[in-house]
């Protein structure tokens, strides 16, 4: 659906998205209403309130809740049924004794974090949480305290590597805006990326995580006896080896890593667009095509070592079940992020910023910033701010490093401040069982942290170049 012209000026635009905002909270806050029914009701007076055609406002609802459905709800479906074959046959558990093991009991969170990076590199951050959510639960559960020591640092972790680092969409797609070169922006944005991440994620983490209790949800897992539950009942009890539990988790991110890297590669014309071979391959790695042969692969070599097929479709039936209202309050979430990005705000919000009388990678960061605070969707912040600059970038004959710094810097201010009409906000939100409150004065917090360590870094680069 294409973005409606603007019926407002900008500030007006501003106005409206600050007072939904604010009556969304206070909704969910202060009245207890039901996430789900005030992101929908809201959405629905933000778009009259914004002049969107009274025909027009069924469509408006629905681009925003689709867009967001279709990709969610089928990647948290299959993760969901990958993470219940992991934890009821003790490969969650393995994987969590061997991390510990290896880094020991106090360093469980930087275990967790590491390991994030390293899967965070071809995966997007949806698909790394949900497959990652059995072993951070475990972890918890096993050393206790606040969930937010275990968890920060593996949700952080996968959103640097999303938020800067190439082959990830929306970093290509700054690059190829202000004709960046990707290679650079890689070899750049990695350190970056790492180093954003331990001062923004990893020690915030351990402050939100002392200050703030938040206990292990149960909806999604259940409580585990050894790695065991109802489900598990009359089996033998024979977790899976190392290797093998590990071998399952690689096995997404090597398959999601075809479609990521040979885009990339397409994109910068090493490969033609019409190499059958490499669209074959991509469709191997298309994230939902990626963890449906992933759950499949998990019920041949872990569920039928003990449990009849039968059994098995019980087992992830019964997985299914709590995840219905984490998707759809995230599609309302989008639903919502939609109708402020089809009301036109971020077009006047841009338009009126086109020239800040700053320096560049400043107009690039506080830009995409507002437009991130505007209308909650990361990827739009993105592609629009880097369209934006991208003649002025042009005009300024910026060296490959200075361009590649600007794609950081516009990262880094599509990542801070997420809040309630980002569908990402309301995911972390319902796997991590807080509720708004909560996760506004942590999850917010730390995304805005790492954003903001990112742009000084950038910064900082940008000054010497």
């Amino acid at each position: 659906m294409q973005a409606i012209e603007p019926a407002y000026g900008a500030g007006t635009l501003m106005l409206i998205a600050a007072a939904a905002v604010a009556v969304l909270l206070f909704l969910i806050m202060k009245v207890n209403l039901h996430p789900f029914v005030a992101l929908v009701l809201v959405s629905v007076l933000t778009a009259i309130a914004a002049g969107i055609p009274v025909g027009d406002i069924p469509d408006a609802l629905a681009f925003g809740f689709a867009d967001t459905i279709g990709a969610v709800a089928l990647l948290v479906g299959f993760g969901i049924m990958l993470g219940r074959l992991l934890e009821i046959t003790g490969g969650a558990q393995v994987l969590a004794d061997t991390l510990i093991g290896r880094f020991g009991e106090k360093r469980a969170p930087l275990a967790l974090g590491v390991a994030a990076l390293l899967f965070g590199f071809p995966i997007f951050f949806d698909a790394g949480l949900v497959v990652f959510l059995p072993i951070i639960m475990t972890v918890a559960r096993r050393f206790g305290g606040s969930l937010l020591l275990y968890a920060l640092p593996a949700a952080g972790a996968f959103a640097a590597m999303h938020a800067l680092v190439p082959p990830h969409p929306g970093p290509v797609a700054a690059a190829e805006a202000l004709d960046a070169d990707i290679g650079l922006t890689l070899l750049v944005g990695v350190p970056i990326a790492v180093v954003s991440w331990y001062v923004g994620v990893m020690l915030v983490s351990r402050v939100l995580g002392r200050r703030v209790f938040v206990d292990v949800p149960e909806a999604l897992f259940g409580e585990l006896n050894g790695g065991r539950d109802a489900d598990t009942e009359g089996t033998t009890g024979t977790a899976p080896a190392f290797l093998t539990v590990l071998a399952l988790l690689l096995l997404p991110m090597v398959l999601i890593s075809f479609n990521t890297v040979l885009n990339t590669l397409i994109a910068a014309r090493v490969i033609g667009e019409d190499a059958t071979w490499a669209r074959y391959l991509m469709l191997l790695g298309n994230t939902t095509v990626a963890l449906l042969i992933t759950v499949v692969v998990a019920i041949l070599v872990l569920g039928l070592r003990e449990h009849a097929m039968a059994d098995i479709t019980t087992i992830l039936d019964k997985a299914l079940g709590p995840i219905c209202s984490i998707i759809l309050i995230t599609g309302a979430g989008g639903m919502f992020g939609g109708v402020l990005e089809l009301s036109g705000i971020g077009e006047a919000l841009s338009g009126s910023l086109s020239d800040l009388g700053m320096s560049l990678i400043v107009q690039a960061f506080i830009i995409a910033t507002l437009l991130r605070v505007a209308q909650g969707s990361a990827t739009v912040a993105l592609t629009t701010t880097a369209g934006l600059l991208s003649a002025g970038a042009a005009q300024a004959d910026l060296s490959s490093l200075q361009l590649t710094l600007m794609v950081i810097a516009i990262a880094a201010g599509a990542t801070v401040l997420s809040h309630v009409n980002d569908s990402g906000f309301w995911l972390v939100s319902r796997f991590f069982g807080m509720d708004v409150k909560t996760t506004l004065k942590t999850w917010t917090v730390m995304e805005t942290a790492l954003g903001l360590s990112a742009f000084v870094l950038a910064l900082a680069l940008w000054m010497v170049a």
